[in-house]
């Protein structure tokens, strides 16, 4: 009893120390330094999706190769909103996870499907957004895409629209999310979803709607990516097709969920934050073309040596310290 009084004691000041890092450290350290911030904004954003994927795949069973969809969904839902009928930005970022939460609902006959079939169904309605997002040019501009969408406001006189506005919102989305999941996932509903993995027919048995349970995980993991996806929007302030829709919405963070550690929570996001920062910071120096590979040789090592990610490893080798 004493010891997991004493671990969650651990756990809390760990995750006390990693806020105060992330809204005054990180600030006071990096805030002069645009090119740096831009970078972690951009990390951040693919951590926030990586925690989406990780959500569906752990609790919901499911593993999508489709989550550019509901990415580009919400961008484009928050983009329109505000440029076509002058909604305020901070209304928008939401409404984009509505967006994303109705394009997943369109989805919902594939939940039939296990495995790879799934993925693949969900990698097609992906394509199938953004070929709509690109022939229906009267409202989405087509392949010429929207411009001049509107940047995070001025709040309080802090201006949001500069890199470090941009970063507090997106970190803030980030430690949102993760509670939202940890709740979810200690829940009762969590706890049969787990439950699901081991025998789906057992759980039905006792009264379990495991269908009912996966659509409920698709939609949360759906709101979730429309809203980094409209986030993104209104940070780079142009959006079009084939970048909304981009493969890279899904193999980053699908990379940075695995190398972090998909069964946990944080993991996704610090892997997000590893691996976009030593790509573009370090790798990228080194091999201006194809440092691409080094990430691919960095994940075959990590699944081959800690199957459980980055954060597992790093709680073992505390421990073992400790």
């Amino acid at each position: 009893m004493s010891g997991a009084i004493n671990a969650g004691i651990k756990i809390n000041k760990t995750l006390v120390a990693l806020i105060v890092a992330g809204y005054a450290v990180v600030p006071f350290a990096l805030g002069a330094n645009n090119y740096i911030m831009s970078m972690i904004v951009a990390a951040l954003v693919i951590g926030g999706v990586a925690l989406s994927w990780a959500l569906l795949g752990n609790l919901g069973g499911m593993v999508s190769f489709g989550h550019s969809a509901f990415f580009g969904v919400g961008a484009y839902v928050s983009a329109l909103v505000t440029v076509k009928l002058g909604v305020p930005v901070l209304l928008a970022l939401p409404l984009g996870g509505v967006g994303a939460v109705l394009a997943s609902i369109v989805m919902m006959p594939v939940l039939r499907l296990r495995g790879p079939y799934f993925a693949l169904a969900i990698l097609a309605y992906a394509h199938i957004f953004r070929i709509l997002a690109t022939e229906w040019s009267s409202v989405t501009g087509g392949s010429g895409g929207v411009s001049g969408i509107p940047g995070f406001p001025t709040v309080f006189g802090f201006d949001f629209g500069t890199k470090m506005g941009a970063y507090l919102i997106a970190l803030t989305l980030v430690l949102v999310f993760a509670f939202a999941y940890a709740r979810i996932r200690a829940s009762y509903y969590g706890i049969a979803l787990r439950a699901m993995h081991d025998s789906e027919d057992a759980t039905r048995v006792v009264g379990v709607n495991s269908t009912v349970l996966k659509a409920a995980m698709l939609m949360v993991s759906a709101f979730m990516a429309g809203v980094f996806g409209a986030l993104n929007a209104h940070y780079i302030n142009f959006l079009e097709p084939d970048y909304a829709f981009n493969a890279l919405w899904v193999t980053l963070p699908v990379v940075a969920a695995i190398f972090g550690g998909y069964r946990t929570i944080s993991g996704p996001v610090i892997g997000a934050l590893v691996v976009y920062m030593a790509d573009q910071l370090v790798f990228k120096a080194l091999m201006p073309t194809g440092h691409q590979l080094v990430l691919g040789v960095l994940l075959v090592m990590m699944i081959v040596f800690s199957p459980s990610g980055l954060m597992p490893l790093l709680k073992k080798w505390t421990a073992r310290h400790a």
